[in-house]
C-alpha cells in the first residue's frame, strides 16, 4: 500500500464511524440534542470530504476560507432554524 493512501483510508474509516454514529443517533428518540448532534456530525463529514478527498486542505487560502465559512454559516443557520422551529 502506498504511503499516500494511508491518510485517505484513515479518513474513510472515520467517515464510516461517523455514519454509524449518525445512524445510531437517528434511531434513538433523543429529541433536540440528538438532532443537533446529527447536524454537527453531518457537517463534520462534509468538512472531512472537502479537505481530504477534494484536496481543499492544500488549496489557496481564499478557497479554503470560503469553504470553511460556508460550512460554519450553513451549519449554524440550519441549527438556528431547527431550534427556532
Amino acid at each position: 500500500m502506498k504511503a499516500i493512501r494511508i491518510p485517505a483510508v484513515c479518513v474513510w474509516l472515520l467517515l464510516v464511524a461517523a455514519t454509524a454514529l449518525s445512524w445510531t443517533l437517528g434511531t434513538e428518540t433523543g429529541g433536540a440534542v440528538a438532532s443537533l448532534a446529527l447536524i454537527v456530525v453531518a457537517f463534520a463529514k462534509v468538512r472531512l470530504v472537502g479537505l481530504h478527498f477534494m484536496e481543499l486542505r492544500d488549496a489557496l487560502i481564499g478557497l479554503r476560507a470560503a469553504f470553511e465559512a460556508y460550512l460554519i454559516l450553513t451549519g449554524g443557520l440550519i441549527a438556528v432554524v431547527y431550534l427556532a422551529g
